[in-house]
This record gives C-alpha cells, structure tokens and sequence, in this order.
C-alpha cells in the first residue's frame, strides 16, 4: 500500500515485513525506512509518531479462498498488535486493508470486534469504518475487490469520505491496455517454463475462458474441473483476481499466447510502474505481487487522504 501513499506525495518514515524479499523489494524502491522481521517481537516505542498508520493484517485466515478460521486462530489476532499500535502511536487516522471474507468471517462477529476494538483505542478512539472496494473501478486492470478499514480520531470531529469510483463496468481498463508493450520492459519479465501438455490444454481454452471451456471430447478434459483453474485473460476485460498462490493451473494465462502471465504482466495488473523491481525468484515474485494493494488503485484514495489530513492540521493550528 506504501507504493500508492508515496506516489501521492506522503512522506513514508517507517516501514515494516515479515518476509525478507518483501524487504528487499521495498528497500530498492521506496526506501531503506524499511524494518524486516515480526511485528509481534518490535519494540514499539522504535516506530516513529505520524500521522497516518497503514497496515494489513495477515488476510488468509479471513480468506474465502482457504477453510475458514477467521479471528479464532493466531494469525487472525495479528490485527490486535495493529490496534495496540494505533493506540500508542496516536495517528490523526490509519488505513488498514483486508480481503472481502473478513465482513463474513465468524458469522461477521470478526468485523464487528475489529470495528470495536479500534473504535475504543487509544485516549480518544476512532471513528471506524469499513469499505468493500473494487480496484476496477479505480483504474486497475483487474477485479479485485478488498476490504478497506479507515479510522479517523474522534477528537477531530470529521469523517473521511472515499474518493468516488473512476470507471464503470463498461469502460474498465482492459487487460490489453494494461499489457500493451509490455514485452519491451526487461525487469521481472522472465516467461516460465510449463510442461507441453499444458500448452496443449491451453490452446483448447478461449480468451476469457478457463478450464471448464476444454470440450469433452478431449483427452484432456477432465470432469468436475473447477473454473477458477487455467483461467485466461479476455482482452477486453480486465482480469479476475490475481492471488499469490497456489499449484498449478492457478497462475493466470495471457489471452493470446497459451502460457502463464510473466511478473512484470502480473505487476501491469496490479499498476505497479514499469522501473519498480521486484527482487527474488519468479515464485517469490508472484507472492509478493499477489498480496499487494493495486498503487494505481489506491492512489485515488491516497491524495484525497492526503488532502484530507492537510485540511485537519491547518484547522488543528
């Protein structure tokens, strides 16, 4: 999310991940603010005070995509050291983003704790609340759809307002636009290699189509194929959601040629520009990649925001 803020014009002091070519990444082009290692085991006096908090907890226990443990197991208590600090550190407001599963998670008892918790942190808690955003409709070349908590302190009497989507469904960035000229970009642009008979079964799939689309009377037609496997890129359309990971079948295929998307088409997906590289294998690549916020979708968001905070402060003197 960091990438999108900077963009806009914030100046970004701390920074934090668990996983070290995230860190690498992060280093390279944003800046060495960057701290690697466990939030949990950070001393948070070490974070600097600000005035705006971004974060995200980790999203997969809310998942839909995976069994669902919502705010039972560890990982989905990781919010809780976000809360922790937010009420130290105090921000004039703070940004933290999720998947769309966490307003259903535990029968929706998991937002409603998480709303609570972080409206009553800290000396004066936070107005707390929940967006289901979809990047589409902000310039992404992709349908994903993500979950924004924004909190605004309560002793400043305002309530921030999301910027209004950009685009409709009828004219959403195509996956062709989002790609054109691609092929010239040298970073993290690396094709994969995939065995022969997926070339095979890619062929058999139409652009926009997946693995459902293989007719029956091929021998690679497989009965009760699930539609999310060997899934194709329309050229008109923007792409279905990208994710991090996962086996085979689940990489996302170009619309023209019968191959996996490289990095860099995936990053095109997502926004990111051209001359930010991402460091490490192409498997590491896509994870990180995969469990990013859109920066040419959050941008939008990010200057009405900064916008936002500008007008606070000069009421605050």
């Amino acid at each position: 999310m960091d990438l999108g803020f900077h963009q806009a014009g914030f100046n970004i002091k701390w920074a934090n991940d668990i996983e070290k070519r995230a860190c690498e990444t992060y280093a390279k082009n944003i800046g060495n603010h960057i701290v690697c290692g466990d939030i949990t085991q950070l001393d948070y006096t070490q974070i600097p005070d600000a005035d705006l908090i971004l974060g995200g907890f980790p999203c997969q226990d809310f998942s839909m995509i995976w069994k669902r443990g919502g705010i039972n197991t560890d990982r989905g208590n990781l919010y809780q050291n976000f809360v922790e600090i937010i009420s130290k550190k105090q921000p004039l407001m703070f940004v933290a983003e999720n998947v769309k599963g966490i307003l259903t998670a535990n029968k929706k008892q998991a937002i409603q704790k998480i709303i609570k918790d972080f409206s009553e942190t800290g000396e004066h808690g936070y107005n707390t609340t929940a967006h289901l955003v979809n990047f589409a409709e902000y310039g992404v070349a992709q349908l994903r759809e993500r979950v924004l908590i924004i909190g605004v302190r309560k002793d400043l009497n305002t309530l921030f307002n999301i910027p209004k989507p950009l685009r409709k469904s009828d004219n959403y960035l195509s996956s062709k636009e989002a790609l054109k000229g691609v092929e010239r970009v040298k970073n993290n642009n690396r094709h994969q290699n995939i065995k022969p008979k997926t070339i095979e079964k890619l062929k058999l799939i139409p652009p926009g189509g997946n693995f459902t689309d293989i007719p029956k009377d091929s021998p690679h037609y497989v009965k009760g194929m699930i539609s999310h496997v060997y899934r194709r890129l329309h050229p008109d359309k923007p792409s279905t959601t990208i994710i991090a990971a996962g086996g085979g079948g689940t990489w996302g295929y170009h619309y023209d040629e019968p191959r996996p998307l490289t990095n860099r088409e995936r990053a095109r997906l997502f926004g990111y520009p051209d001359d930010f590289v991402f460091e490490g294998s192409i498997a590491e690549v896509r994870k990180q990649i995969g469990n990013s916020v859109p920066p040419s979708g959050i941008l939008p968001f990010a200057r009405q925001i900064k916008v936002f905070l500008e007008d606070i402060k000069a009421n605050m003197h």
